[in-house]
């Protein structure tokens, strides 16, 4: 059985979850503070945690750093009532996998965690090892990149949006299916956190290098690409 880790003060939420989650048939778990909720994880297996940012003792954000200290590969789902741009752009830097802003719909939710929980299942019976473009090398198993043998440190979401941009080498994907694609979440017009994150890719992929790979194609979307 799946089980999944709910780390979430509101006992009403945690209940809410809990029991949605388990009607559904998940194994869940329920801390109702940040210093608890990884003690169970340290403890336990656990295949996707839920987890709140603003919790008692430590903070979702904080937690969330933790964990990936130890595990690189746990889906982690942040609920909060915060929703800003840079909130959710914390997120996405302390290693988090998808996020949603209070009140939810549990169904959307429900959506999110099998989505989460089946791109989990399929990275673990990839053999695909290793992909290239270019002078751009990728080690999916070690997730390390480099460019022209000079290695390249990435975060988290970063990693993803890069992978994303390679195995769609010479196609404009669009603001909406990176959202959709490597943020599972819905693309807000009225935030600009994909363009921060291929700012910041750019930056680090490009900006040492003569030949350039990241494009923004005005008014569709960005194209990973050499022949420009």
């Amino acid at each position: 059985m799946i089980s999944i880790l709910v780390i979430e003060d509101e006992k009403r939420v945690a209940d809410l979850l809990k029991i949605g989650l388990e009607e559904n048939g998940y194994q869940v778990m329920v801390a109702y503070d940040g210093e608890m909720g990884l003690r169970l994880f340290q403890n336990n297996a656990f295949q996707l945690v839920i987890s709140d940012i603003i919790l008692p003792k430590l903070n979702g954000f904080e937690v969330c750093q933790q964990i990936r200290k130890t595990d690189d590969q746990i889906p982690i789902l942040m609920l909060t009532a915060l929703g800003t741009a840079d909130d959710k752009l914390e997120g996405f830097d302390v290693g988090a996998d998808d996020y949603m802003v209070k009140p939810f719909d549990f169904r959307e939710l429900l959506a999110r965690v099998r989505v989460l929980l089946k791109r989990r299942a399929v990275a673990s019976v990839d053999i695909v090892k290793e992909i290239t473009y270019a002078d751009l090398n990728i080690n999916l198993e070690r997730q390390e990149i480099s460019r022209n043998n000079t290695p390249i440190k990435l975060s988290p979401k970063e990693y993803n949006l890069l992978v994303y941009l390679v195995e769609n080498a010479e196609r404009v994907v669009s603001r909406v299916e990176i959202a959709e694609k490597v943020w599972n979440t819905h693309f807000d017009t009225g935030t600009n956190f994909i363009d921060v994150y291929i700012n910041y890719l750019r930056k680090k992929m490009d900006k040492n290098f003569d030949v350039k790979l990241i494009h923004t194609k005005p008014g569709v979307g960005f194209i990973l690409t050499d022949k420009l």
